[in-house]
């Protein structure tokens, strides 16, 4: 309960910002919208390549390399504009304001590696894939799944930390890895990543919305379509009008669960980076002072 109460706070602390500094929030619209764009124009050559070749061994690997395409290039969009809103919230924490100007400069420079980041999560992503469709024994099949669930955790959580290392120190794929298994090592993350539950409050949130425009969009459509009599013009529209609330819903969420998940691991690695420096200078870890989004959760 105290994990959930201290995920809230944090969420209120991080839209504090946002609403102090609305460019804080426009990578996770960009994300969303360009997401949306790619993921539409991704699936036309798949389903068309999937019409052409049907379920023959070449069109299968036509398809498995047109679908890790799609997934590289969701990643690089994600990564992009997720690499933008941790600088902006590094600037808005050391400089008291998030420039958009300088957020595109830094995607410029980091943009190979945020290409092999990338490039590293579709390879995780696929194994997972790979792990799922695997029929072969049910006790292996379950134990494969899990064990490619778990990997898929790890480099999630690990991924959200490297990008802060990548945007704030420069740092590439490899030295960012590096970098965040020292700091773990060493304990300078100075509270586990569940101490403070962002990840059930916005699963949380997600939920309600989706299931409110869920609510929402079947009372409408629904609505106009029995009120239609009958007439297909009218419950094309009541459901076409319902579709749109829903994903208006959905959408919201993302956004919401896009910002608070980044500006959190982005205060993460901004504390363990000023604890690892009090370490070199021979202060007391203790004494380091969190970003203000979790101060104020930490002192609850």
């Amino acid at each position: 309960m105290q994990s959930f109460s201290r995920g809230w706070t944090f969420l209120k602390q991080a839209w504090s910002m946002a609403f102090k500094d609305k460019d804080l929030l426009k990578p996770s619209v960009y994300a969303l919208v360009v997401g949306m764009v790619v993921s539409v124009a991704g699936i036309i050559p798949i389903i068309g390549a999937a019409l052409l070749f049907g379920d023959s061994q070449f069109g299968n690997i036509i398809l498995f390399i047109l679908g890790a395409i799609l997934i590289f290039v969701q990643f690089v969009v994600t990564y992009i504009f997720s690499a933008m809103t941790v600088y902006l919230i590094f600037g808005y924490l050391s400089e008291g304001d998030g420039r958009m100007d300088k957020a595109w400069a830094i995607v410029r420079r980091d943009f190979f590696d945020i290409l092999t980041l990338a490039a590293a999560s579709t390879v995780v992503n696929l194994i997972r894939n790979a792990a799922r469709r695997n029929r072969r024994g049910a006790w292996r099949r379950v134990w494969r799944a899990r064990a490619a669930g778990l990997l898929e955790m790890l480099w999630t959580e690990a991924s959200y930390l490297v990008l802060p290392a990548m945007v704030i120190d420069d740092l590439n794929l490899k030295d960012g890895l590096q970098r965040i298994w020292k700091i773990t090592k060493e304990n300078l993350l100075l509270i586990g990543i569940s101490t403070v539950g962002v990840r059930f409050v916005t699963g949380l949130i997600g939920f309600v919305f989706g299931l409110t425009g869920f609510v929402i969009a079947l009372a409408i459509g629904g609505g106009l379509a029995y009120l239609s009599g009958g007439q297909t013009a009218i419950s094309i529209i009541g459901i076409a009008i319902g579709a749109l609330i829903f994903f208006t819903f959905v959408m919201v969420a993302s956004v919401f669960s896009s910002y608070t998940s980044t500006a959190y691991h982005t205060c993460l690695y901004i504390w363990a980076r000023d604890a690892e420096k009090a370490v070199v200078e021979g202060r007391e870890v203790s004494q380091v002072r969190a970003p203000a989004p979790l101060a104020a959760v930490l002192a609850q």
